[in-house]
């Protein structure tokens, strides 16, 4: 099924985290295009909301449909190239949080498994030894039930690389309907995955900023589904 056919963007202003001369950060929601899709009915985006009152605002990254948190925008062009250059030299820190299904590890640990297109499953990714490499180091946090809320810390932005190398572990996120079970994809209302945290250099002055967006299935305590998890 097209994951785009019943596209029912929610509505409302975008939260503002920051705002400077050169940037904008809003908190994205989940089941928010970040850019516009090329159908009439995919206009709806982070990208065109924030253009009605930032016309000159520039996409220097992007977040899943499902996946919610922090977005930058450039309001430059000179600011744009600057940013682009931090997030392709990963000088950028990201930090997510997740909602996986099986309980996890206490012991933190790394991913490294190279990744690229599934030619007959487009947009989904696979693991694939010839793929380009991805590096994602993750930590439990805590476990409720049969899940756990995980910290995840990705060296490398490649496309779905959180939710195949999860996956690939054995827990996939929970709401994810490419690469979950049915059963694991049913067990939440969304994708629980959230850019909880992003650190960078303001393109001019080179000053270290971090934003951090709240979600709706993690609270500032850890809890999630309104329940309280076992803090380990």
């Amino acid at each position: 099924m097209n994951m785009y056919q019943f596209y029912q963007p929610p509505p409302g202003p975008l939260p503002i985290l920051y705002q400077d001369k050169d940037l904008l950060v809003v908190n994205k929601p989940s089941g928010l295009l970040t850019n516009p899709g090329r159908a009439l009915e995919l206009s709806d985006s982070v990208l065109s909301r924030v253009q009605r009152e930032f016309p000159t605002a520039l996409l220097v990254h992007r977040l899943d449909l499902g996946t919610s948190g922090v977005v930058v925008f450039a309001l430059r062009r000179k600011a744009e190239r600057e940013l682009k250059r931090q997030f392709a030299e990963r000088l950028v820190k990201k930090r997510y949080l997740a909602v996986v299904a099986g309980v996890m590890s206490a012991e933190p640990g790394e991913i490294n498994l190279p990744l690229s297109a599934d030619p007959d499953q487009a947009p989904k990714q696979r693991v694939d030894t010839a793929g380009k490499p991805a590096q994602t180091f993750y930590q439990r946090i805590a476990v409720r039930q049969d899940c756990s809320l995980v910290e995840l810390r990705p060296v490398t932005g490649r496309s779905h690389q959180l939710r195949v190398h999860l996956a690939a572990l054995g827990h996939p996120i929970l709401g994810d309907n490419f690469y979950a079970s049915p059963e694991q994809a049913a067990a939440a209302p969304r994708l629980l995955l959230h850019a909880a945290e992003l650190r960078l250099q303001q393109p001019y002055s080179q000053q270290p900023l971090l934003f951090t967006a709240d979600t709706d299935f993690v609270s500032a305590s850890g809890n999630w589904f309104d329940a309280t998890p076992e803090q380990v």
